[in-house]
């Protein structure tokens, strides 16, 4: 039983590390061909992924809007956390990348489209109750004045004390609190991830 379960298990890791490399080298391609919309050269670590997904409670009504997701580490991690596929909406500004989320994560809803057109973006995706917004886009690429507007749009479709959820790389918050609009919340730096990121997660402010 024991050398069964060992085979088991090794089978498992091999294919999750082949997976791994292979979500990798899509990475890197789009990444050498287009390294300010890519903004990474490698998809988020499944720590880092857990710690975002970890914010999102399942019990929420709405769809969970995710930007930017890539070969999907995050995706995976939602769908892990609870997150039932038909509520998990992933805009996707690559339509390779869309099309590989569409075939790794069948059921979930993938639409191609600029994520920094937030508002226009979901209504055309026809969501009509946003329970949280999980994002891996590569925010510091942009001015200062296109982050905070995404997230001011981000704000308008959630409720009070929802999150929008956004990791980074660097000391700073891609876009600080600010009185009266939202409230930010630093994770510690998830060290398991290359190179080492945190979470910064935003609510809006108000009663919840």
């Amino acid at each position: 039983m024991f050398v069964h379960r060992w085979r088991d298990e090794a089978v498992a890791e091999a294919k999750r590390v082949r997976c791994q490399y292979s979500d990798d080298l899509k990475f890197l391609k789009s990444w050498a061909a287009k390294p300010l919309t890519t903004g990474a050269v490698s998809p988020s670590g499944r720590w880092l992924a857990r710690a975002m997904a970890g914010v999102v409670d399942p019990s929420w009504d709405g769809t969970v809007i995710e930007l930017g997701p890539g070969t999907g580490a995050v995706t995976a991690a939602l769908l892990q956390r609870g997150i039932a596929p038909e509520r998990l909406l992933a805009i996707e500004y690559n339509p390779d990348f869309a099309e590989h989320i569409r075939s790794r994560f069948p059921g979930i809803g993938v639409t191609v489209g600029d994520a920094y057109q937030f508002g226009e973006t979901v209504r055309r995706a026809s969501v009509d109750k946003v329970a949280a917004i999980v994002s891996s886009l590569p925010l510091f690429t942009q001015p200062p004045l296109r982050r905070r507007q995404l997230l001011d749009e981000g704000m308008m479709a959630l409720e009070p004390g929802r999150p929008f959820i956004q990791f980074s790389y660097a000391l700073v918050p891609p876009v600080p609190a600010e009185a009266g609009k939202w409230t930010l919340d630093a994770s510690g730096w998830i060290v398991r991830n290359l190179p080492p990121a945190r979470v910064w997660t935003y609510r809006k402010a108000g009663l919840a």
